[in-house]
């Protein structure tokens, strides 16, 4: 494990690269974004006995870079009227650029959860110079339901940086069933505090920017939402609707994940989505 910091001009993002101990030369390198509250532990939080989404992919011969997203670990904070998604993907691709040449893998997929699955979109939308080949998102979707946990949370009359109380992070991102108590304890070494101006912009994000940002991407999107997922509507019409904005490129897969929350990875069933996404990714590397 090697973690640094990488400079984009003054800016700063922390940054881990977990090899694999037996890669496998097509295998692409999978660059993980978290979401929002948490940190890159996201990635390492094991759901179940087959490990974490780093577990699965390492010993399936995956190289992965996990990244704080700015105002997280110990990445660089932006200002809040320059700190929305476009902006983070600017960043956070120039990153990704600056650490390919380095490593083994001769393709990318990115892999988001939530926000960070917004920001993999953003990214994939610019068209990097470096060989993006897929985009795999978790957690996040085409529509936001009206009153829901999202947009209370967003409207919230808040500012700068916020700590949600674990109960209540816990009620939004776990579902009723499906969560070993092991689990559920790892999760919290992974919580952080957020810029709350990501809360506010993230339950418009797909009413204002999806659209744009599908337009643009050019490689094959996979997308997984949780059937108890307290902030994205995942109902049949809402996946569909989200295939839909990817048609005129290379296409995009909705599929619900059954029993599972909001942070699907931290479930019993985390794995077995994990290695869809490795799957996905492989696909892409040898298509690509």
């Amino acid at each position: 494990m090697d973690t640094r910091l990488v400079a984009v001009g003054d800016f700063k993002v922390a940054t881990t690269y977990h090899p694999a101990p037996m890669y496998a030369d097509e295998s692409p390198l999978l660059v993980a974004l978290h979401g929002g509250t948490y940190t890159s532990e996201y990635f390492a939080v094991a759901g179940g006995p087959l490990g974490s989404f780093l577990d699965v992919a390492n010993r399936n011969g995956f190289d992965v870079v996990s990244i704080d997203r700015p105002g997280y670990g110990a990445s660089d904070s932006l200002p809040d009227d320059e700190n929305d998604f476009p902006r983070q993907a600017e960043i956070l691709e120039a990153v990704i650029g600056s650490l390919i040449g380095e490593l083994r893998a001769q393709t990318v997929v990115l892999i988001g959860h939530s926000i960070g699955g917004m920001v993999a979109l953003e990214i994939a939308a610019r068209r990097p110079s470096w060989p993006l080949v897929g985009v795999s998102a978790t957690g996040m979707g085409a529509r936001i339901p009206a009153g829901g946990a999202a947009e209370q949370l967003g409207s919230a009359p808040l500012e700068g940086v916020i700590d949600l109380p674990v109960p209540d992070r816990e009620a939004v991102m776990f579902g009723p069933t499906g969560v070993s108590e092991i689990a559920r304890e790892a999760a919290r070494a992974s919580y952080a505090p957020t810029p709350f101006i990501e809360l506010k912009l993230a339950p418009v994000w797909a009413k204002e920017r999806l659209d744009m940002v599908a337009a643009e991407v050019e490689v094959p999107v996979q997308n997984f939402l949780a059937e108890h997922d307290a902030l994205w509507d995942s109902t049949p019409e809402a996946m569909a609707d989200f295939e839909s904005r990817f048609a005129d490129g290379a296409g995009a897969t909705a599929t619900l994940v059954r029993g599972v929350g909001h942070s699907i990875d931290h479930h019993l069933f985390g794995a077995a989505v994990h290695l869809q996404q490795l799957a996905f990714a492989y696909t892409c590397a040898i298509g690509a």
